[in-house]
């Protein structure tokens, strides 16, 4: 999980010895065979679906954009993908790498600034939600407002959320270093002793900034806007928006309820931890510190699929997103016209009717009769390719000469120029 607050290096060896224990079950170094590689795996699979569903997401949201779709509601549901995906593709692979081996291989770098963006995307998705309360709840309250927002306007409000984000949890990234410890070299958070005071109040501040404070805003705007869209109204276009917020406020109030309830446990961890630390009490079990850790990371899995069970303009735009990949890849279909295999072709005429033909009809190629108007074609059959029996009829009767003279709609081309009859 995250690194142990090391407040004094020159410890006794009892000292040493319990914090090494800690060090090794609490973060990255586990002493048992079957979770170095029961935890590697379950991760992969996390960041495997994780990535996917919020590259899709993203892909949708930047569709709907280009279509004149952008709002302050779906470019925060966007920078919470966007948040989701970093953490999955960044984050969760080196924390995989860190659990499967017994010593920490990945560098000072690595070690300075794995848990430092993590925390940094984790309280970027939680200012996000909070901004995405009270846009839910200024949408609920006036929906025509929420076009006039500008592009300028939600850029400004996505790089405050991200700047604040990362500047919430750089003690993670100052603190952090690497320590070699019975020949091994393992990744720690090394207070020094002039900082042991800032560290103490830090812990108990940085929960509420990142996750208590934020959630509870919006929780309660959500609560507020929910409240607004039980609110009848009489005409049939307040109905349908009154539908429409509804389910806005529907999706956006389960992605924060899931958010809140799967990363409490790491908060619950991460207190534990340092407080055990500090007053030398009892620590939190590992399983319960890895399980915690395992469900934080599943929140970005979950959040691109409450989006798509709940809302339908994000269940249409994967469809389209879905039909536009796979019509790419399969050659594009031609419409069947009246010359080709498929379509129903008129009966043959008979060897001996077909050998007194002109040699111009015969030999007539298919593609001047397709370049020819509809209106110039004499073929039996319509613009579908389907026979019509009446037309059908006339023109077996007039090839193979068997029509009478009273139902013989063109009697001049059976007669005889000499002898002046039919």
């Amino acid at each position: 999980m995250d690194k142990l607050p090391i407040s004094n290096i020159s410890a006794g060896n009892s000292t040493m010895d319990r914090r090494s224990f800690l060090e090794r079950s609490g973060y990255q170094h586990l002493d048992q065979e079957d979770l170095r590689v029961l935890i590697p795996v379950v991760l992969g699979i996390i960041c495997v679906l994780g990535f996917t569903g919020n590259v899709t997401a993203i892909g949708v949201l930047i569709t709907n954009a280009r279509k004149g779709k952008l709002s302050i509601v779906n470019a925060l549901i966007l920078n919470l993908m966007l948040a989701d995906g970093l953490v999955l593709a960044f984050a969760v692979p080196f924390k995989a790498a860190a659990y499967s081996r017994a010593t920490w291989t990945l560098g000072l770098f690595v070690c300075k600034t794995c848990d430092w963006f993590l925390h940094s995307c984790m309280a970027a998705k939680s200012f996000t939600v909070a901004i995405m309360g009270k846009a839910c709840y200024r949408y609920v309250s006036n929906p025509t407002k929420q076009v006039s927002i500008r592009l300028k306007t939600i850029l400004v409000v996505l790089l405050f959320a991200w700047l604040l984000a990362c500047v919430v949890p750089i003690p993670q990234w100052l603190f952090a270093t690497l320590q070699r410890e019975a020949g091994e070299v393992i990744c720690v958070q090394s207070v020094p002793p002039d900082a042991h005071d800032f560290m103490s109040v830090y812990v108990k501040v940085y929960p509420l900034v990142a996750y208590c404070t934020p959630l509870s805003f919006a929780l309660l705007y959500f609560w507020k806007a929910y409240g607004r869209c039980q609110r009848r109204s009489s005409k049939t276009q307040n109905l349908r928006t009154q539908i429409r917020s509804r389910k806005l406020t529907l999706m956006l109030f389960s992605l924060t309820v899931a958010m809140a309830i799967l990363w409490l446990p790491h908060w619950v961890s991460w207190v534990w931890l340092r407080h055990a630390f500090e007053t030398d009490g009892i620590f939190p079990p590992v399983i319960f510190t890895l399980s915690a850790q395992l469900l934080m990371f599943s929140i970005s899995l979950i959040n691109p699929l409450i989006v798509l069970a709940l809302s339908e303009e994000f269940r249409e735009g994967y469809i389209d997103l879905w039909r536009r990949l796979t019509l790419r890849k399969q050659p594009a279909k031609q419409k069947p016209g009246p010359h080709t295999a498929t379509a129903p072709k008129s009966p043959t005429p008979r060897p001996e009717t077909s050998a007194h033909l002109p040699p111009h009809q015969s030999e007539e190629k298919p593609e001047k009769e397709t370049n020819q108007s509809p209106g110039q074609q004499e073929s039996p059959s319509n613009k579908d390719g389907i026979v019509l029996p009446d037309v059908e009829q006339f023109w077996h009767e007039r090839e193979s000469g068997s029509q009478s003279h009273e139902n013989d709609p063109v009697p001049w081309e059976h007669q005889d120029p000499t002898e002046g009859k039919q």
